[in-house]
């Protein structure tokens, strides 16, 4: 970098640029190398993911688009899933606020008197 900087002294000196734009230069060798960042996957790229882990081995497993519970909106309150009451329905309003606020993985995970698993997740 000591180069760079001698370099820009002598466009100084040669009258090529001025104080002004030198500073900026000498900042900018300064600066951390920015290091490219993963994708980020939006969040209507997501899915919301529920699982029922059954005793009586009815397993259920349901992979459901952000895009597709985005596009019906208020149209369904409340999931209602086998062995999980009504009281401890799923609201899907409250999975579009995690979505929305970036939450990913586990959001709910019940398990019934009866030993059926209910798992929702975002990924």
């Amino acid at each position: 970098m000591k180069e760079e900087v001698k370099r820009i002294l002598k466009m100084v000196e040669d009258g090529k640029i001025d104080a002004d734009k030198a500073t900026e230069l000498i900042e900018a060798l300064n600066k951390p190398a920015v290091i490219d960042q993963p994708a980020v996957i939006s969040n209507s790229d997501k899915m919301v993911k529920i699982r029922v882990l059954s005793s009586t081995q009815d397993n259920v497993n349901v992979n459901v688009p952000v895009k597709f519970l985005k596009a019906i909106g208020n149209a369904v309150n409340n999931i209602k899933i086998p062995g999980v009451s009504e009281q401890d329905g799923i609201d899907v309003r409250m999975i579009m606020e995690a979505i929305d606020s970036g939450l990913e993985g586990k959001i709910v995970d019940v398990k019934s008197g009866n030993g059926d698993i209910v798992e929702v997740s975002i990924e």
